[in-house]
């Protein structure tokens, strides 16, 4: 072959190719990538960053509460304090940071998520005159307008110091992560955080877990919301005599759902909450309803509570309680 021949059509080809690289980046002003990052080295060399949560916050306590972008169906947070991390996992603050947890020498933490401690001040602010009564003499004292009041302070049958503030984790109704709190008798507060978290384990459904000062101390009114609250310093309903949840010794579970049930002398029943009549028949099957097969049931009785369900004169469905030895 001669190459001589060749030679010079080859070269004349490598001129055409060259210019016409020139050619069109001189006309469409590109760049290399290597050119492209040495002008832009703040944008080329740039890490991803971690996505922002957007913030909620709780009209009712005016505490931010957090989210992603379309989580919870774009609904903010009811009654509860929760954050996601970046990997989607709701972290617990009731207005604490998580860096605090280890840090507070008060705090008893169980698991991430599940514990307790004394009462804050913040928190005894919050339910004085409301779910913890104030004496006549100072009701003018409080931040809100008293509704529970004595007429002295020995006639007040348990103390701050006798409570705990409880935080847990648990499902609502509609299978999302979310904080509840309860305040509660320090004698039962290792029970609650024990039996919540496996009840959280389990994934068992519970509408939701605010303090009763949400409803203004109204036992009636955290029933028809389907409310599980523990203390309350109150009487029993229909009677003269202190409740155990007034000793935070009590609790009731998803209360709309396992009703308060009186049967009376003259063959009539009282049921409260009004509505929740229909979940008074406890032969029929129905959704988080607590019987003796029930998680709830199990768990709060392996610990020693009683169970109102049991009684005989009446029937609290919703009623746990524990009498410290």
């Amino acid at each position: 072959m001669d190459f001589k021949k060749i030679s010079k059509p080859l070269i004349l080809i490598v001129v055409i190719i060259v210019f016409s690289s020139i050619f069109i980046r001189a006309c469409s002003h590109s760049e290399t990538l290597a050119e492209y990052a040495a002008k832009n080295p703040e944008i080329a060399y740039k890490t991803k960053e971690p996505a922002t949560p957007a913030k909620v916050t709780d009209s009712e306590s005016g505490r931010e509460n957090t989210r992603k972008e379309g989580s919870s169906n774009g609904q903010p947070i009811d009654h509860i304090d929760s954050s996601e991390n970046e990997a989607g996992e709701i972290t617990p603050e009731s207005g604490v940071k998580e860096e605090e947890m280890d840090t507070n020498p008060d705090r008893n933490v169980y698991e991430q998520g599940f514990y307790y401690e004394p009462l804050s001040d913040e928190i005894k602010k919050k339910i004085t005159g409301i779910s913890y009564p104030i004496t006549e003499s100072d009701k003018d004292s409080t931040a809100v307008t008293a509704i529970n009041i004595v007429s002295s302070s020995e006639k007040i049958q348990v103390s701050y110091d006798d409570l705990r503030y409880v935080s847990v984790l648990y499902y609502n109704f509609k299978g999302i992560e979310r904080t509840g709190e309860l305040i509660c008798n320090k004698a039962i507060a290792q029970d609650l955080v024990e039996i919540f978290y496996e009840l959280y384990r389990n994934e068992y459904q519970i509408e939701q877990i605010s303090l009763i000062d949400e409803y203004s101390g109204d036992d009636v009114l955290s029933m028809l919301d389907n409310n599980t609250s523990c203390f309350n310093y109150r009487l029993v309903d229909g009677t003269t005599s202190l409740s155990k949840h007034a000793l935070g010794l009590a609790i009731d579970i998803n209360p709309f759902y396992n009703p308060y049930v009186v049967y009376k002398n003259d063959g009539t029943t009282y049921i409260s909450p009004q509505g929740s009549e229909t979940y008074a028949d406890r032969s029929k099957e129905f959704a988080y309803k607590i019987d003796e097969n029930d998680l709830c049931y199990k768990l709060f009785t392996e610990h020693g509570f009683t169970w109102g369900g049991n009684w005989n004169s009446l029937k609290d469905y919703q009623h746990f309680q524990k009498v410290p030895e």
